[in-house]
């Protein structure tokens, strides 16, 4: 039975969406996208991981409602956020005679709806969009506040745009198949909503340890929801990154994204490189007197608890520094980090001296 729990609609200026979460949800996802939106063709994108778990049943159950449907399948994992994986959707699509009244549907997880949305905002200038995110990290995380695209072989999601989806329905059961390893990684970005928004939701977390690694469907939900609040209040405020606020959404990621640039985007998960970034952001604001070692023990001890790794890899730390700079948080070549000052609240820090940022990385 459908269970949907409707998050506080996302207002936006241009597009403005719902956030439907629930267990049974996959259920109800053709009167979903007919509730909000015209059309009748549909150009489903996955990975070749969730493709035979639930994109190719999910098509048929579309189809089954008269829905025209195309399933473009890529392979899974970070590198298929490329350049050539962009222009062979492009031109699959036009040869499946996508057109501007079709919709871009993906199903999976971040790599899936980041490539998905990019495909969506660029062909023939913009195409509705929808999000069946089947990870945490997705759910909570990379599904909602419109930031799409793909890698450059030096620098991670530099080339993209800001393009929202009509709406985007979770199913907290898919949860039940998800490998351990992906979803530890989801677990990542939902500390970071406690240690930059909520220190409330940080004290949550810590009070429920065990259900969450057991993966309790009524704890995740109540989980997820506020994950997704907490980032669409964000994203209300700075829908495009021109305030600054947005930017505190990055904890942990200046270092995260130098770490999966060295390691080609094969070695770590995103959420394992968040796990980490936050351990370095947060050492790094400690050297600078911004928090105290209560802070870096409570945030220490969660992510342990979560089984998240918390140890720089072997990099050579002169190279993460030089990639750093690729970042696209860089002011007019100055390292710029976002750092706690206490539980539930943190801010953009400029000018941060290379040597604390090599400091930060040894410890």
């Amino acid at each position: 039975m459908t269970q949907p729990l409707l998050i506080t609609r996302v207002n936006l200026d241009q597009r403005s969406y719902d956030i439907q979460i629930g267990s049974g949800n996959l259920a109800a996802l053709s009167p979903f996208l007919r509730d909000r939106c015209q059309g009748s063709h549909v150009v489903i994108i996955t990975d070749d991981q969730v493709d035979p778990l639930y994109a190719d049943k999910l098509g048929d159950q579309l189809a089954e409602d008269e829905w025209e449907v195309h399933v473009l399948v890529i392979d899974a994992g970070e590198q298929s956020k490329s350049v050539e994986n962009a222009q062979e959707l492009w031109e699959t699509m036009l040869e499946e005679g996508t057109d501007r009244k079709s919709i871009v549907l993906a199903i999976g997880g971040g790599v899936v709806g980041d490539l998905a949305g990019f495909a969506a905002a660029s062909f023939a200038r913009g195409l509705q969009f929808f999000q069946v995110p089947t990870t945490l990290l997705a759910q909570v995380d990379s599904s909602v506040g419109g930031k799409v695209g793909i890698n450059l072989p030096g620098a991670k999601n530099m080339v993209g745009a800001f393009w929202q989806p009509r709406g985007v329905l979770i199913d907290v059961d898919v949860l039940s198949t998800l490998p351990d390893r992906e979803y530890r990684a989801g677990l990542a970005e939902v500390v970071k909503y406690g240690v930059i928004l909520d220190a409330e939701f940080f004290a949550y977390l810590e009070q429920n340890i065990a259900p969450i690694n057991a993966r309790d469907a009524a704890v995740l939900t109540r989980v997820i929801e506020r994950c997704c609040r907490l980032k669409a209040d964000v994203v209300e405020q700075d829908e495009c990154e021109i305030t600054g606020l947005r930017a505190i959404l990055n904890y942990g990621h200046t270092f995260a994204h130098a770490f999966e640039a060295a390691g080609e985007y094969g070695l770590l998960l995103h959420g394992e490189a968040v796990a980490i970034g936050m351990e370095c952001a947060a050492r790094l604001a400690h050297s600078m007197g911004r928090i105290d070692e209560e802070f870096l023990r409570r945030q220490t001890a969660l992510l342990t608890a979560l089984y998240l790794p918390t140890a720089v890899p072997d990099f050579d730390c002169d190279e993460l520094v030089r990639i750093m700079r690729r970042d696209k948080k860089v002011e007019e070549g100055r390292l710029r980090f976002v750092l706690p000052t206490k539980l539930g609240h943190v801010e953009l820090v400029k000018d941060v001296r290379v040597d604390d940022v090599l400091k930060a990385l040894k410890d």
